[in-house]
């Protein structure tokens, strides 16, 4: 698929419009939260990412982590445009015993910056009736807006039933980054998605893949390196296989 405008990504929102230009992707090294105060986005940037989960940030604790998820939630839903979209794909985990709902942390950000969820979805992670321990058989996929409304023509199913291709243990599937993208160029006005914490890079090459260009920022020089060049086999190849 090919826009038939290209707009480039930039760090500084300065957005160049160019004729038929191929989907672009940039992968800066560095932290997202510092990264994301400085952008400036308008309703051409979608942010599409999954935040990190307590183990990888153990300096700060778990009720320091709690209280950064959701501000960080929360930052991410108020540095969209008025009209843009903030998507979050996050998997609960179990600690002590007891279930850690990302999905409520995220929607307490995002109830912070004001913003509503226009969906939430599930990606089932393992087949229906498999029986899990520390991370549920499922992942939550939630869509916020502080301006931005759909119509009941715009629906699309709330479970997805694959997960998709994984490039590493924490990255997003691809048929979830699939189905997030579908949703973007036909119901947005997205040209460009940005993922703060990108990883390996998997929702910037689901993106580029569907005819938009990505911004990825990734702290691990060596990840930052791979989601530079990740790419996939063709999406109806893909989905034939």
């Amino acid at each position: 698929m090919e826009n038939s405008e290209y707009v480039a990504p930039s760090v500084n929102g300065e957005i160049q419009i160019a004729p038929h230009m191929p989907p672009q992707r940039e992968v800066h090294v560095g932290d997202g939260v510092a990264w994301l105060t400085k952008a400036n986005f308008d309703d051409t940037h979608a942010i599409v990412t999954s935040l990190p989960d307590s183990s990888e940030l153990p300096a700060l604790g778990f009720d320091g982590w709690r209280k950064w998820f959701v501000e960080t939630s929360a930052l991410i839903c108020s540095r969209v445009s008025q009209g843009g979209v903030a998507i979050f794909y996050q998997t609960d985990v179990k600690r002590d015993g007891a279930w850690v709902d990302k999905g409520y942390l995220v929607s307490r950000g995002a109830e912070d910056a004001k913003s509503a969820c226009l969906w939430h979805k599930v990606i089932c992670r393992a087949p229906a009736g498999t029986i899990t321990f520390g991370r549920p058989a499922y992942a939550h996929v939630l869509c916020f807006s502080r301006g931005l409304r759909l119509e009941k023509a715009q629906a699309f199913a709330d479970v997805i039933p694959r997960l998709g291709e994984m490039t590493w243990a924490r990255a997003m599937g691809r048929e979830a980054c699939d189905a997030i993208a579908q949703f973007l160029v036909k119901h947005t006005k997205t040209k460009t998605v940005v993922d703060p914490f990108c990883g390996l890079g998997t929702m910037l090459a689901a993106a580029n893949d569907h005819g938009l260009s990505a911004i990825g920022v990734e702290l691990s020089a060596k990840r930052a390196a791979k989601a530079k060049e990740l790419k996939f086999a063709p999406v109806r190849a893909a989905r034939q296989g």
